[in-house]
């Protein structure tokens, strides 16, 4: 039987997880734009319910009720198909995120993630790499040149970046000896690793945000170039899903910082996953922070940043660090 409680176990985290970053995508959107509104001196929205704490809810009504039109000269599988793999990716990629400590019931010990994985980080390279064809897939199946451009853009900033990104994290793997989350977690027991790989964490911060697609690195969602990027063509519940997928990565890249770079679920007196939370927040108001501060780069100095300035960064950050390690 221990096979049948271990996946009613799975079910139950994995649902437990899967509704939590629901529930924080929506109303993290609320908080973005009350963050957003005061740092340009007005309200954002007050009128559904108590504070606006209903808009979430009203916007989803809205996006569900809204009418699914599919272009006519559309690739209609790929079109239906492309938001469901931004959003199925992020959510994903959570998977091998620990939020706490092993749960001790009678004689059993429930492990606080959904799946240790030894190779953990690589799964979550994965599921990036692969957020990258439905932003592609949706430019391109909708036949519009501007979702096309989007598409084009969105796929080489991604690809791009994803180097930066994960070069970054070469130094935290030397200095935990593990590419499983749990076990970079475990080595932080003494100091975080912000404190001794500063340079990976900034590096690493630069290229999550542009790997999420967020100002100032918005350049496949150009709205004053691109009409929208790569969903210009969709609409209602397909447009909700990629609109989802960005804040869910948001939490997941929030989540990942944590975990790399400040402890994880680590911290005194509060619950593991309260503290997880809270360092999730904390980057999140930080991108939202940037987002109202900086203006949209060019795409050219985006591309150059990234191949010019990140990437020799992180190899260099990398030599460094073995170097230190081994004197």
């Amino acid at each position: 039987m221990d096979w049948l409680i271990g996946f009613i176990l799975l079910i139950i985290k994995s649902g437990a997880v899967l509704i939590a970053l629901l529930l924080v995508a929506a109303y993290l959107v609320l908080v973005e734009r009350k963050f957003l509104a005061r740092l340009q001196i007005r309200y954002g929205p007050n009128r559904a319910g108590k504070f606006g704490l209903l808009q979430p809810i009203a916007d989803a009504i809205k996006m569900m009720i809204k009418e699914d039109i599919v272009p006519e000269a559309a690739d209609r599988m790929i079109f239906l198909l492309a938001p469901a793999v931004v959003a199925f990716t992020a959510l994903l990629m959570f998977a091998v995120v620990p939020f706490g400590t092993e749960w001790i019931i009678g004689d059993k010990k429930i492990p606080m993630v959904i799946s240790d994985l030894n190779v953990g980080l690589l799964f979550v390279f994965a599921m990036s790499s692969l957020g990258v064809y439905g932003v592609a897939l949706g430019g391109w199946a909708s036949n519009s040149k501007y979702s096309l451009l989007g598409g084009i853009r969105g796929a080489a900033q991604m690809i791009s970046y994803e180097l930066a990104l994960g070069l970054s994290l070469v130094p935290i793997v030397m200095l935990a000896r593990s590419f499983s989350l749990v076990d970079i977690v475990n080595a932080q027991a003494g100091y975080p690793f912000i404190l001794v790989a500063p340079v990976s964490f900034i590096i690493f911060i630069i290229s999550a945000m542009a790997e999420s697609k967020r100002i100032p690195f918005d350049l496949p969602e150009a709205e004053n170039e691109l009409g929208a990027g790569y969903h210009t063509e969709y609409s209602g519940m397909r447009f909700g899903l990629f609109f989802l997928g960005e804040y869910v990565h948001m939490q997941v890249l929030g989540a990942l910082t944590a975990v790399f770079f400040l402890g994880g679920w680590r911290g005194p007196l509060l619950p593991p996953v309260v503290w997880l939370f809270l360092k999730i927040i904390l980057i999140a108001l930080v991108m939202i922070w940037i987002r109202g501060t900086l203006p949209r780069l060019r795409y050219d100095q985006l591309m150059a940043l990234g191949w010019k300035v990140l990437i020799p960064a992180s190899l260099i950050n990398i030599v460094v660090t073995g170097a230190i390690l081994l004197i």
